[in-house]
């Protein structure tokens, strides 16, 4: 008597474990959304929430220009259902609709996703400036960001303020021009815009002041560098980080 209600038994939990593991299988890490803030860039969402800008667009039917707009919600994973189709762009009934520029990033939309000045600074970094001299202007963004706009001339030697891996190097962020982003731990990023004759790739290391580029133009034509660190994502002043010169 006990033979078949140990075998049934035993064929329930068989089938049980299989579905779990079948669920566990299709269930993404992380499942959920965010909603766009003003200010922030598919990059920075990336970074503070540990997902590909590259993955957050093409989840989201995002094109190449890499284009959010305050109040767009956005799949923090492609769903199976979705899979094969572009997402609906769906905006906030009071939002701007203003595109977002590249800048600092808003806070998190998620709850338990802390600001940058909450979370707990990784291992210091050892800076040094990009380029050699130059006027370095401090550029403040609208959301409380900051960034450098350094002066020189076209070819002017660019190079990396730490050591790192390259994790971006194109054109998709509007507003840098030619970018080059360097993660330098989990909490610090350094960006180099409107740089031209790139000599690295993504997935390269880099060491500190190693050559990664040459001066460009910036908007107005004139020969400029754009830099920033990040901290957990958000633009930090970089004169409080950089050395005295």
């Amino acid at each position: 008597m006990n033979v078949p209600y140990r075998a049934l038994r035993a064929g329930i939990v068989i089938l049980w474990v299989s579905l779990l593991l079948g669920a566990c299988a299709s269930t993404p890490e992380r499942a959920g959304t965010y909603t766009v803030k003003r200010g922030d860039t598919l990059f920075s969402i990336g970074t503070r929430l540990g997902y590909s800008y590259k993955d957050l667009a093409r989840w989201n039917g995002i094109g190449k220009d890499y284009v959010i707009y305050p109040g767009q919600v956005l799949k923090l994973y492609p769903r199976s259902a979705s899979r094969g189709r572009k997402a609906v762009d769906t905006r906030a009934a009071t939002g701007s609709g203003a595109a977002v520029r590249p800048g600092s990033s808003g806070p998190a939309a998620r709850r338990g996703v802390p600001s940058a000045a909450a979370r707990p600074l990784g291992p210091p970094v050892k800076w040094q400036w990009p380029v050699g001299s130059g006027t370095a202007t401090l550029t403040a963004r609208p959301n409380g960001g900051h960034g450098l706009t350094i002066s020189g001339r076209l070819g002017d030697e660019i190079r990396a303020a730490g050591p790192g891996k390259v994790v971006y190097t194109g054109t998709g962020l509007l507003g840098y021009g030619q970018l080059v982003i360097i993660k330098h731990n989990d909490t610090y990023l350094s960006a180099y815009g409107h740089t031209r004759s790139v000599e690295i790739r993504e997935g390269d290391t880099v060491s500190s002041g190693q050559r990664i580029a040459t001066m460009g133009a910036g908007p107005q034509g004139t020969p400029m560098l754009y830099f920033e660190i990040r901290i957990h994502g958000e633009p930090h002043n970089p004169l409080t980080l950089l050395p005295q010169r």
